[in-house]
């Protein structure tokens, strides 16, 4: 499926200018761009509560109340990397959000998506983003001399990224074989006849089982396909603790991404990690000094879940022909991204290892 995007369509008028004003995420306040006028804000109450929906229910019949939130706009998808994504009509010279490009097509309109229930707000201002790449790159000694040169920074730009997070009661009986060591002397003889005596460690198993009870809170699963998932873990956690009521005037100025995975795929992803860690934490429970056939059996009840937007500064730049990423956590400034290697430094790098490696075990020799 395709990463979708929607610019924010609500608008939220400067009170002296009546020019749009922006949310900032330093100041915590919308901001004028043009005249400076900060206006303080506050979430609706009407629209603020954060509520737990029930998977199962969910899953037979998601809420009508939850869709059609989004109004009239233009869908575009992006010739280059087939994202697909939704601004206000109005809006001209409109780049994809995750490759940069300018090559947007028209495109049919796509099915309402259920509504966000919170929203963790942008912490992390653009100028501190910017400058914090700035030290990332100068910081990658094997990329090339001139990416650092280039004024990639300049085209940060954030975006709402939606997550599924659940929640879930588990019990996990589980069974398994321990082994516990123990030693025996054994005589044996070198290489020029001398009788010699040796500890020889031998396992001895046997059965064990037991059960684990686990309550899962917040489980979080990424809805985009537009970022990579590889990224985006090395990124958390985000303060879902933190998530506020979702308000449009959070949204000002940033972009919103559509989830690409639906509920039902996600609940799925989720319950694959949830058994995951009950896994490690059976394996953690079985006595002994080793194991061998850990079999669980995980059941889970009062399975919950909400779809919430977290911020993520995105940085996104080909260099010869291949597409790269830089992430930024813009609640707690985390930072990860990849980028291109010098073949030559690499070679060099190489040289210098090996050279390293000849010298050790000609000294290991003498």
């Amino acid at each position: 499926m395709e990463p979708r995007t929607l610019e924010s369509l609500a608008k939220h008028a400067c009170a002296a200018c009546g020019a749009q004003a922006q949310w900032n995420p330093t100041r915590g306040l919308l901001v004028c761009s043009f005249c400076g006028t900060e206006a303080p804000f506050t979430v609706d109450p009407s629209t603020g509560a954060l509520v737990e929906h029930d998977l199962v229910k969910a899953l037979r019949e998601l809420p009508s109340e939850d869709r059609g939130w989004l109004a009239e706009k233009r869908t575009v998808q992006c010739q280059s990397c087939k994202a697909v994504s939704v601004f206000d009509v109005s809006r001209t010279g409109q780049n994809c959000d995750f490759c940069g490009s300018p090559s947007l097509l028209d495109y049919q309109e796509i099915k309402a998506p259920i509504r966000p229930q919170g929203i963790l707000p942008f912490k992390v201002d653009q100028g501190k983003v910017r400058e914090q790449m700035r030290g990332w790159f100068k910081g990658r000694w094997l990329a090339p001399s001139n990416l650092g040169a280039r004024s990639l920074v300049d085209r940060v730009h954030g975006v709402y990224v939606p997550y599924w997070t659940f929640d879930a009661h588990a019990v996990c009986p589980w069974e398994a074989e321990a082994g516990h060591y123990y030693y025996t002397t054994e005589n044996y003889r070198d290489n020029k006849g001398n009788p010699h005596t040796r500890q020889v460690r031998h396992v001895r198993w046997e059965s064990a089982s037991g059960e684990v009870r686990h309550f899962f809170d917040d489980d979080p699963v990424p809805g985009t396909q537009g970022l990579r998932h590889d990224l985006l873990k090395k990124i958390e956690p985000f303060a879902i603790a933190e998530v506020q009521g979702y308000d449009t005037a959070y949204l000002s100025g940033f972009v919103v991404e559509h989830y690409q995975i639906v509920l039902v795929d996600a609940a799925a992803r989720s319950q694959d990690q949830m058994t995951g860690e009950l896994r490690q934490m059976a394996s953690a429970e079985v006595p002994g000094d080793t194991q061998r056939n850990l079999e669980i059996h995980p059941q889970f009840s009062g399975r919950t879940f909400k779809h919430v937007l977290v911020p993520v500064w995105i940085l996104s730049f080909n260099y010869r022909t291949k597409l790269y990423q830089v992430l930024v956590n813009g609640y707690s400034g985390q930072i990860a991204g990849d980028y291109p290697l010098s073949p030559w430094k690499v070679f060099f790098l190489t040289v210098v290892i090996l050279i390293v490696a000849i010298v050790v075990i000609a000294f290991v020799q003498e």
